[in-house]
């Protein structure tokens, strides 16, 4: 599974692509994360740090930001 240093280190991607795939882990990992709060899932079971390790990412490619909150998750 990529994870957010595989894509802003893969070349190979143009910004706006690295952006995107970033923003589909980023979903990805609010739904993990929302699963995990509502379902009684350990909360402490990385999802809080890939979700910042991704919100990072796109912060050094200049990314617009997404909403963010407890209505996003």
């Amino acid at each position: 599974m990529l994870n957010a240093n595989d894509i802003l280190s893969d070349a190979g991607l143009s910004k706006v692509q690295k952006i995107a795939k970033l923003e589909e882990l980023l979903s990805e990992a609010r739904g993990l994360q929302r699963a995990a709060t509502e379902g009684g899932m350990d909360p402490d079971d990385g999802v809080t740090r890939n979700l910042r390790d991704i919100e990072l990412a796109l912060d050094q490619l200049n990314a617009e930001k997404p909403e963010t909150g407890a209505a996003t998750l």
